[in-house]
């Protein structure tokens, strides 16, 4: 479902000859735009403060915005600061960085706002998760997991973060694709990748779901076995075959990207979209994503927003099967 680098690239129409009363109009928003107000749904030293820090380093060095100023709001995996970047409206240098998490968060809280009203710029990158189980498991392939899944759903715990989060909305969809009544995952939720791991290690779990980030280390030293990746196609570097390969039928990325204030002019909406394609083609971007083992699935304006709204309606499902939500 994730498509290939799709960036929205518009010219100036119109020839440069007599056209001198006219320049000002399609450059002189982007001319101003030297500075960004980066909203941070969340505290200092997230993964979304991360991307917002990475987004800073990248223009500063490759000289496209020079000036930052930064505004976090945690709470709530994002619900409490939605509204308060909502009320921004019109204001044209102002970003918020967001993701599937809030989106979930969002549905999950039953908040009066959601993503979609906000503007989307561009959808930036993606970490994949991955399936493990111990090293001494009898499960060899998800093919034996699901098996076991299918034969006694209560036997087979997963092992995961917060309840309606990225980790739990997977585990809900693999049922979903199996047959499986989403109710009976028996998932347990931890605060985060350590304790997950250590359930893991201590085989008081069937098996874990996170970030491939989070096992990573665990997978290299053979602790863990990685059964599956959620991404549509096989990840560069990692060794585990994808959902699909094994007849589930489910992707999922823990996407992130950046969004306008509502109420913003295409004009305006233009200016940052085009600051965000020339970071993306920028060197020190492309080495960001390379140390932070990121994903790029770009894809800017009308497109993004689209995506945001089917991906709306997904989570929405599969929580509410998960029971996190009311139907």
């Amino acid at each position: 479902m994730y498509s290939r680098r799709h960036v929205l690239k518009t010219g100036l129409a119109g020839s440069a000859t007599l056209a001198l009363p006219f320049v000002p109009f399609a450059p002189a928003w982007a001319q101003a735009l030297t500075s960004l107000e980066m909203f941070i749904p969340a505290a200092p030293g997230g993964g979304w403060d991360g991307t917002g820090r990475a987004i800073e380093l990248a223009m500063r060095t490759d000289g496209i915005i020079k000036e930052f100023k930064f505004e976090h709001v945690p709470g709530a995996g994002g619900a409490v600061g939605l509204p308060k970047f909502l009320a921004k409206k019109g204001q044209g240098d102002a970003v918020m960085v967001a993701g599937m998490v809030m989106i979930g968060a969002t549905v999950a809280n039953n908040s009066p706002v959601q993503l979609t009203q906000a503007t989307p710029i561009m959808r930036l990158t993606a970490e994949y998760e991955v399936i493990v189980v111990p090293a001494g498991s009898p499960h060899k392939s998800m093919k034996d997991l699901i098996a076991a899944f299918k034969a006694d759903p209560g036997k087979v715990s997963w092992a995961g973060g917060s309840a309606g989060g990225t980790d739990h909305i997977l585990a809900g969809l693999i049922a979903k694709a199996v047959g499986v009544d989403p109710k009976r995952v028996a998932y347990v939720a931890y605060a985060g990748g350590g304790p997950a791991q250590a359930a893991l290690l201590g085989n008081q779990v069937t098996c874990g779901v996170s970030g491939y980030s989070e096992f990573a280390e665990q997978i290299k030293a053979g602790k863990l076995r990685a059964l599956a990746i959620s991404s549509e196609k096989r990840q560069e570097g990692i060794d585990a075959p994808t959902l699909h390969e094994q007849g589930v039928a489910v992707d999922l990325a823990n996407w992130r990207g950046v969004f306008g204030a509502p109420g913003i002019t295409p004009a305006q909406q233009k200016a940052l979209i085009d600051v965000f394609t020339r970071m993306t083609e920028g060197p020190t971007w492309k080495a960001e994503l390379k140390k932070r083992e990121w994903t790029p699935i770009y894809l800017a304006g009308d497109a993004f927003g689209k995506y945001v709204v089917e991906d709306t309606k997904r989570i929405t499902g599969i929580l509410t099967d998960l029971g996190l939500k009311k139907a």
